[in-house]
């Protein structure tokens, strides 16, 4: 098998590029980009259409999965997890394919070539990742916590299930380093959820599911949702906050070492007992955390108990009542007016999207002391160099002409942790990388590199 840097490796694909593309390519400055990872990919290539009451085939796309998975044999082979690229023809039949290595100092991008965030930091991460549970005195279990009550009712409802023995549990607490609380114990004395348990009962899971509640993860399976398990690439990360109303039950957290993962909803979103509740919550209380969102939790029940005898929040009981402006504004043509309607001591992070009105200053926005995040759209900043007063950055997202401002006059704000390029429309990513290297030279960070591969496609074995 040819390596990933071997022109025959691509040879297949490149055909189909060049067939599919050829007005593009024989464009002046033409180009297509792609990506290729081990388990998708994402190139430029038309599909045939299906004909009337007969569903897409495999047989229909053969020559593109032959050609994609050639790909995905030799990025195996070099223990590479995906490839970026671009495809110029510098002459009729002859292909010119750059290849891209972000390195690690780069997040995956998003679109073809073009890059993620680059972390100008190692290791750094947003600062909701950093942050953790704020301490609330005197939390106490719900009144309705009982783990002996809870543990009768198991039995009663799985009477053949296979409990852990004390042993298990206390090894589970060694492994998780914080001790269960007793109704979670008293849950899985009853039963601790091992498919080798069931045997040949099929329907065993299904018991399990109606009598706890959720789909109860086996013992081992249980951890911590800590801010680490619960990743984010910066582009997304850097416009969440932590929010918690004076009220809440839950903290707005990103993860908390006092949230202990033993289910899930059957949908990805995971529950978890909440040993760090908010000002109105309670200690050992049930949340879920959404998989579609990065922050926070929501309030299922008071207690275990509660979950598994279905008995439910009081209305309202859940979500704080919080009066203060957000700590995250998106100015755009849609939502928030202006910079000075989004201005306020507490804003964190600030999007300005798509504008229709004349580009904007950030002179409202400068001398927040919170403010740590700027996106600004391509072309809806008046004076980019206002950048260097806002001294709190840790992440800015700009395009390549509002990069190319603080770049020649020594603008780029040190304070950063991460940043990226937004590109829009259909550009040459060679500027763009070019530009990122730029950013990460100044933080002394592994560069992107690029190895070009040409050849004439007709004499390619």
């Amino acid at each position: 098998m040819p390596s990933m840097h071997d022109l025959a490796t691509w040879e297949p694909l490149l055909r189909l590029l060049l067939q599919d593309n050829a007005e593009r390519l024989a464009a002046p400055g033409g180009f297509v980009t792609g990506q290729i990872g081990r388990g998708s990919w994402s190139v430029p290539l038309r599909r045939p259409g299906t004909r009337p009451g007969r569903a897409a085939q495999v047989a229909d796309m053969q020559a593109e999965f032959d050609a994609v998975r050639r790909v995905q044999r030799a990025l195996a082979d070099a223990g590479a997890d995906g490839a970026s690229f671009m495809v110029e023809t510098p002459e009729a039949g002859k292909a010119r394919l750059h290849l891209f290595d972000a390195g690690p100092a780069v997040e995956s991008g998003f679109s073809g070539a073009y890059l993620g965030a680059l972390v100008l930091v190692e290791g750094s991460v947003a600062e909701p990742w950093r942050r953790l549970p704020d301490p609330v005195r005197g939390a106490m279990p719900a009144p309705s916590a009982d783990a002996a009550l809870l543990e009768r009712t198991l039995r009663e409802r799985l009477p053949d299930a296979v409990g852990a023995t004390e042993e298990e549990i206390a090894e589970t607490e060694d492994r998780l380093g914080i001790a269960l609380p007793d109704e979670l114990k008293a849950l899985y004395r009853v039963t601790r959820s091992r498919w080798e348990d069931y045997g040949d009962d099929h329907e065993a899971v299904i018991r399990v599911v109606k009598a706890v509640g959720c789909e109860l993860f086996a013992l081992e399976e249980v951890y911590v949702a800590d801010n680490a398990s619960r990743p984010a690439p910066w582009k997304f990360a850097a416009m969440d906050a932590v929010e918690t109303p004076p009220d809440a039950a839950v903290q707005g957290l990103v993860g908390s070492p006092g949230w202990i993962v033993f289910g899930d909803t059957g949908g990805g979103d995971r529950i978890a007992v909440d040993l760090t509740p908010g000002p109105g919550g309670h200690l050992g209380q049930v949340i879920v955390m959404s998989h579609e969102e990065n922050c926070g939790a929501d309030l299922i029940a008071d207690s275990v108990t509660d979950m598994v005898l279905d008995r439910r929040p009081e209305e309202g009981h859940a979500a704080g009542r919080e009066t203060r402006p957000p700590a995250v504004a998106w100015v755009n043509a849609r939502s928030i007016p202006s910079v000075v309607a989004a201005a306020h001591p507490g804003l964190e992070a600030l999007s300005i999207g798509v504008w229709e009105e004349a580009p904007v200053s950030l002179e409202p926005v400068i001398g927040l002391p919170r403010l740590r995040t700027l996106k600004a759209y391509p072309g809806t900043l008046a004076d980019p160099l206002e950048i260097a007063q806002l001294t709190g950055l840790e992440f800015l997202e700009l395009g390549p002409e509002e990069w190319r401002v603080l770049l020649d006059a020594g603008a780029v704000p040190r304070s950063l942790s991460a940043a990226a390029i937004e590109v829009h429309g259909d550009r040459n990513p060679l500027p763009i990388v070019a530009l990122g290297n730029e950013l990460l030279s100044l933080w002394d960070r592994p560069l992107i590199t690029r190895t070009i591969l040409e050849g004439d496609l007709g004499s390619v074995a």
